[in-house]
């Protein structure tokens, strides 16, 4: 994964998913939409999971970074 792959996807998982997770649940409910919490219970969920695997991720990199190093 490049670093831009990367930033692009913390990104999302940081600041647009929470963001839209809340704008949908705070709108949902002041207009009466339908599936309000099963919606952002799935949008919480994804971003929960893209999290897990950014931070999987992370962990990966930086223990090839730790063993490059050690080689070097």
């Amino acid at each position: 994964m490049t670093n831009n792959t990367y930033n692009n996807l913390k990104w999302i998982a940081a600041t647009a998913l929470p963001a839209l997770t809340t704008l949908w649940l705070a709108i949902a409910g002041i207009w009466g939409l339908p599936f309000a919490v099963p919606i952002g219970a799935t949008l919480a969920a994804i971003d929960l999971f893209l999290g897990t695997l950014l931070g999987i991720a992370s962990v990966a990199y930086a223990k090839t970074v730790d063993v490059t190093k050690k080689i070097e």
